[in-house]
């Protein structure tokens, strides 16, 4: 009976420990994920000064600053996903880096000290989104193998706890820049 009774004793400690163990791996998501969410905010209040400081230069631009403003609107509504949230934000990142390449084309713009500041905020904000990015993946990482591992696993499956996806960059941002295009624009 005594060693019935250490076994129970053993086992309870281990799931004690697995169920502890998942939820701080999922809390740990969801504290990436807001930190990350963070770094966006802050990309999205500097949008409105980018497009403001932008517009009256770049009138060929005007659908591209339009559609930043959208995905803008669009990302900071409260009713979206996770998985929504990052592809707008995936969307957004490609509209700001065509801007970004578009405004070599317009000299008074770029010697504007309103705008240079405006840019140097904004990679610091792109600089803080990657980290951010790094970091929710490492912790989406350690999340999923507990999740997938033995036996973790079978306690996650009980909870009800999925696998979720790292942040990915498209496919589309992974090319390689062609410099000589961009010089000669």
């Amino acid at each position: 009976m005594n060693n019935i009774l250490w076994i129970g004793l053993g086992l309870a400690v281990i799931f004690t420990v697995m169920y502890n163990s998942l939820i701080n791996k999922k809390n740990q998501v969801e504290n990436a994920f807001g930190g990350m969410d963070a770094q966006l905010k802050k990309r999205y209040d500097l949008i409105p000064n980018l497009v403001k400081s932008v517009k009256g230069y770049m009138e060929h631009e005007a659908k591209t600053l339009t559609e930043i403003t959208t995905l803008r609107t669009k990302a900071l509504s409260s009713n979206i996903s996770d998985d929504d949230k990052v592809a707008l934000d995936n969307a957004l990142t490609s509209k700001l880096g065509g801007i970004m390449v578009a405004v070599e084309n317009y000299p008074d713009l770029k010697a504007s000290e309103n705008f240079n500041q405006l840019q140097r905020s904004l990679n610091e904000v792109e600089e803080q989104i990657s980290a951010s990015r790094r970091a929710y993946n490492a912790t989406i990482t350690s999340y999923n193998n507990s999740v997938e591992m033995f036996p973790t696993n079978l306690l996650a499956g009980m909870l009800n706890m999925q696998r979720k996806n790292v942040f990915e960059i498209p496919e589309t941002q992974r090319e390689n820049v062609d410099v000589g295009d961009l010089l000669n624009n």
